[in-house]
């Protein structure tokens, strides 16, 4: 865990373009993790037993997709550590599950920026509107959403 002394530097918000497209994360999804992340969450027998998921629409044991999402906020971090952070996150809109995601599946994340939205009651801050892909190893995407981070905005 980074201490709140070594915290990285807030991006401004104006630092960031239309179009601008982030990759970054390599995450291995582990069947221990899986079935320790439902057994506390997401107690459905396709997130716990690999016998009786085969049996079930995905096949195999597949992660919970709350999990994925969890999984995605793991790399999130890690990259804010490495590039710098936001004040934080009104939300996000449009979470789809598009495929399940496998023990051995190795995730990483795209991120574009879909729109910048100044604050109309708060001049110190501004929402990037950012469409965020999980992709598994194979280069197919398993999850998408669309998250708005708040960022500070420059005094100028």
């Amino acid at each position: 865990m980074t201490s709140a002394a070594k915290q990285p530097p807030f991006i401004p918000f104006e630092s960031f373009e239309i179009g601008q497209i982030q990759n970054f994360g390599a995450y291995e999804v582990t069947k221990e993790e899986i079935i320790e992340f439902a057994s506390k969450y997401d107690a459905q027998f396709f997130h716990l037993d690999e016998e009786a998921a085969k049996q079930s629409l995905f096949g195999g044991l597949c992660a919970s997709g709350w999990h994925t999402c969890s999984m995605t906020m793991a790399m999130l971090v890690e990259n804010m550590d490495k590039t710098g952070r936001g004040l934080g996150s009104p939300g996000l809109d449009e979470l789809r599950w598009l495929k399940p995601v496998f023990p051995g599946d190795i995730l990483s994340v795209q991120m574009e920026v879909m729109d910048l939205l100044p604050s109309k009651s708060r001049p110190t801050i501004g929402f990037v509107v950012n469409k965020v892909t999980v992709n598994n190893q194979k280069d197919e995407p398993v999850m998408s959403f669309v998250s708005k981070g708040i960022f500070p905005r420059s005094q100028s």
